[in-house]
């Protein structure tokens, strides 16, 4: 008996070995032996990764359990104390045991800055030095290893042991040795086998049980059989000029041949779906829907005629398997078909217009855009033109003769080695009869056919035509761009050799809508350019120009206006008295010119405030109140009740959803105190090049209104440096908030770079090509005043201290240099001393500043505040504060959590001081009041 693979062996063994060799070339013997193969393999890979794993977590679990013993035991109360006993080892040695048993390392080692041991597991080692690196924990970091070396292979963990002042005064040594730590991976292996014979074991079965199916469902096929097999049927079905349906018996659509889905123009994913969604004529539905048999009906199916024939299919397994239908194109509309498709693809040219012009709101970006979607699809080459005012923004002129000058703004083609004139010339059209001026005259589209014939535009140079000639172009629509009766400029559109066909009229109809699209939409970035351009000049001229040159800091700034739109962001750093500086950054949330004006409202607001010399929780409640009234007022809720907007139905812009950042720094004392009205903190630069962003308390935006804002206050050290930013720095649309600051961070951690050289360095690193809202960036590197330039005394409280603190003052004065000034000097100290003295309360203190000018500062417990008053004739007092305000360039007083502070500053030269008469004498005068 003879199968289908020849005789059939005789006898067990030959059967047997048939058997596997037909199994072996069948796809199912091949697929299960892949399968065991792939089995193998995972299970090889996983168990080599679990018992690297498990050696992993076990060297990891020992370095954390020696870090842990090391830590408590090194932190533990009087181990520094055990450390400078006469006999460490007596001490610390019954400790180290107790802690080594209860924490399950294998040797706690207590050692002095050298490494010599005083208590050790061992106690032979102790005694002797530690041997290995020690050096990162006498300098002060704890760190993990794995030390091999005498007395044994271990990991272990150093850590610092630090007396009270933080000094390193020892170190504790913890471990574990490597030979436990093997032991643990060791007991895992059994386990490991065990496992991976197991998952052999299912995973061959699984893989047999595969096999077994996909012999059943492949009839035992061998792999080129079934590639043959399906060559066959992919040529028969599918390089046929003859459509061919199969419908299953729950009517959808098994398959579909090429043919097919040309002429039913079905879609790429039709397989699967029921006949009634496949978008055909109702008959043809009906038909596949019958199941009946039709033989070369006629149906419709768009614009062809189709012959139908529909056949159910042999039956499978006892059961209907479904029906095919087969298709053929019996139609001749190869004349309208083409016409009809340069119509479909002149519209799709028109919406792929509305679509890609006017994606931005740049004029020379649109006119860019209407070059591109014209080339190669209607034109070969696209030249625009646009009048000089429309490039600026501004409204152009209608005035007649004003078109006769344009400046070609963009140019696309389908070579680059035109002979047009490039971007940027200066077109002239200054002969009446050429296609340009003629189209300018009359408003419409001007068709030039045939080139060579256009005399007018020859005329016009008559070079340069020459050359356009000879390059090729033969056809020309020039057609004006129009917006609101207005002309923009002018659109060319030019064929050349690579289009034979010259334009006709439906070219120029098309030309003109095509041209009326795009004039639209260079009318509508006019006028934001216009717009913008308004916004930048405004908010340039409400933010500082030139920053003051400050004793206690050097600052440099950036500031980036949006591409859509101004927004209102600002910053300020603002002189205080005491050589102190006010450090201001805020946002204003919008874009516009109302954004801008707005931005210039909050920043006079804060001078304003400045000038009171509060604290920054202080001044942003006054300035959030403030706002709170202006909204008030402007939206018709003041107490006058008036309309809102001030013009009956025009809505109020309010100020609500600014953010303000206010940090106020001494250089005296090195201390900055900041407060944030919802907006982001700083990053403070530490000297040696470390960057943080110190945590400040949240804050409402400004307008919000009702809770109190919070200000925190730490000190800097010296050459440190502060980075104040909007959050157009570090978020866009394509980066988060944190994403930012971590780029931010990257961008500053480089110390040894300038304030100016660090602001282009960061915006290199972050802006990004278009960036979405404004961006202000102030980076100031705080200095100190040096000790040598501060000279301070405690007054008593009695009458004759003010003489000796006003002849120390002298002295100071001539230790600087500053004899000139000395009169004036003893002269205010005398007034405000006195003063305090005799009106305010202890305790009194006197600071003399040395900075760009001379600052006089006296201090009382007192809050009164004292006013400048003219003094009559006959009154025995109220002069003081009157002569310090004549003899001083300028004064006040601010107020301290105990009291007040009354400076006066006065020029290091006595050349601008009055002259003051002769035999005054200072004594007397403290006996004058405020």
């Amino acid at each position: 008996m003879t199968g289908r693979f020849g005789r059939q062996p005789t006898g067990w063994g030959p059967r047997l070995l048939a058997r596997l060799s037909l199994g072996a070339r069948s796809v199912a013997g091949q697929v299960f032996a892949l399968q065991a193969v792939i089995v193998l393999l995972l299970i090889t890979a996983a168990s080599v990764a679990l018992a690297l794993q498990s050696r992993y977590d076990s060297q990891r679990d020992a370095r954390n359990r020696s870090l842990a013993a090391a830590e408590a035991f090194a932190h533990a109360p009087g181990l520094p104390a055990a450390l400078e006993a006469p006999d460490p080892t007596a001490v610390l040695q019954p400790l180290a045991d107790a802690a080594r048993r209860a924490s399950g390392v294998d040797f706690i080692a207590v050692m002095d800055t050298d490494g010599l041991r005083y208590t050790d597991s061992r106690p032979e080692l102790i005694g002797r030095r530690a041997t290995g690196d020690l050096s990162r924990a006498v300098a002060g970091q704890s760190f993990t290893e794995t030390f091999t070396g005498e007395p044994s292979d271990a990991v272990r963990a150093v850590v610092p042991v630090r007396d009270a002042r933080g000094q390193v005064v020892g170190l504790v040594g913890t471990g574990i040795e490597v030979a436990n730590v093997s032991e643990v991976v060791e007991d895992q292996v059994p386990l490991l086998v065990g496992a991976a014979a197991g998952a052999m074991l299912l995973g061959t079965g699984g893989a047999f049980l595969v096999s077994r199916r996909l012999r059943r469902q492949t009839h035992g096929l061998r792999a080129d059989e079934m590639a043959r097999m399906n060559e066959h049927h992919e040529a028969v079905l599918h390089a046929v000029r003859e459509g061919v349906l199969i419908i299953g018996t729950d009517h959808r659509l098994v398959l579909a041949n090429d043919e097919a889905r040309r002429l039913l123009g079905l879609a790429p994913d039709a397989e699967g779906r029921h006949v009634a969604d496949l978008g055909l004529d109702p008959r043809t539905t009906e038909l596949l829907v019958s199941g009946r048999v039709a033989t070369d009906e006629v149906h419709l199916a768009g614009d062809r005629l189709l012959a139908v024939n529909v056949r159910p299919t042999k039956p499978y397994g006892g059961q209907a398997s479904g029906t095919v239908m087969t298709l053929r194109d019996s139609t001749e509309l190869a004349a309208l078909s083409g016409r009809a498709e340069v119509a479909r693809e002149r519209l799709q040219l028109l919406y792929d217009a509305g679509v890609r012009i006017g994606t931005t709101l740049d004029v020379v970006r649109t006119a860019e855009e209407l070059s591109e979607v014209a080339v190669p699809r209607f034109a070969d080459f696209v030249t625009v033109e646009l009048l000089e005012p429309v490039l600026r923004g501004d409204e152009p002129s209608s005035a007649p003769g004003t078109y006769t000058e344009m400046r070609r703004a963009a140019m696309s083609g389908v070579r680059t080695d035109q002979p047009l004139q490039p971007v940027g010339d200066i077109i002239r059209f200054i002969v009446p009869t050429a296609p340009m001026s003629a189209a300018l005259d009359a408003g419409e589209a001007v068709l030039a056919p045939d080139l060579h014939a256009a005399m007018g535009w020859r005329a016009q140079d008559a070079h340069g035509t020459r050359q356009a000639l000879d390059y090729g172009l033969h056809s020309l629509i020039s057609v004006p761009l129009q917006a609101r009766g207005v002309v923009l400029g002018m659109a060319n559109f030019w064929r050349a050799a690579d289009t034979p066909e010259a334009f006709d009229e439906e070219d120029r109809s098309f030309a003109m809508e095509l041209a009326a699209r795009a004039a639209v939409s260079i009318d509508n970035a006019r006028r934001f350019t216009r717009e913008h351009a308004t916004a930048v000049a405004l908010q340039r001229s409400l933010l500082p120009r030139v920053l003051p040159d400050l004793t206690a800091v050097d600052v440099a700034f950036r500031y980036l206006p949006a591409k859509a739109g101004v927004g209102g962001d600002w910053f300020d750093v603002i002189p205080l008295p005491g050589a102190r500086v006010a450090l201001v950054v805020g946002d204003v949330v919008g874009h516009g010119v109302h954004a801008a004006a707005t931005m210039g409202r909050l920043r006079t607001a804060v001078h304003n405030f400045s000038t009171l010399d509060l604290p920054p929780d202080e001044l942003l409640g006054h300035l959030d109140e403030l706002i709170n009234r202006i909204d008030q007022i402007e939206s018709g809720g003041g107490a006058d009740g008036g309309e809102s907007g001030g013009e009956r139905g025009e809505e109020p812009a309010a100020i609500t959803g600014a953010t303000c950042l206010y940090a106020v720094y001494d250089p005296v004392t090195g201390r900055c105190a900041m407060a944030s009205a919802g907006h982001p903190g700083p990053a403070l630069i530490r000297p040696e090049g470390h960057v943080e962003f110190p945590e400040l308390p949240a804050g409402l935006p400004l307008g919000v209104g009702g809770m109190p804002f919070e200000a925190t206050e730490f000190r800097l050290p010296e050459e440190s440096r502060l980075v104040l930013f909007t959050d157009g720095l570090v978020e866009d649309r394509h980066r988060d908030f944190d994403s930012g600051l971590a780029l931010l961070r990257d961008s500053l951690a480089r110390p040894g770079r300038s304030p100016d050289q660090a602001c282009s360095d960061v915006l290199a690193a972050l802006l990004s090509p278009v960036p979405g809202d404004d961006i202000a960036l102030l980076i100031a590197d705080t200095r100190r005043v040096e000790a040598d330039r501060i000279a301070e005394w405690e007054v008593p409280g009695e009458a004759a201290a003010v003489s000796r603190v006003r002849n120390a003052g002298a002295a100071q004065l001539a230790a600087w240099g500053l004899e000139d000034i000395s009169f004036t000097t003893e002269l205010i100290l005398s007034e405000l001393i006195t003063n305090a003295i005799r009106y305010g309360s202890a305790p009194v203190r006197v600071r003399l500043l040395r900075d760009r000018s001379l600052i006089c500062e006296v201090s009382d417990g007192s809050s009164t505040s004292p006013h400048l008053r003219y003094a009559a004739t006959t009154d025995e007092g109220g002069r003081g504060l009157f002569l310090v305000a004549q003899y001083a360039d300028r004064w006040g007083v601010r107020y301290t959590d105990r009291g007040k502070v009354i400076w006066a500053e006065l020029p290091l030269t006595a050349g601008t001081e009055p002259s003051a008469p002769a035999p005054l004498d200072l004594d007397a005068l403290e006996d004058l009041a405020w």
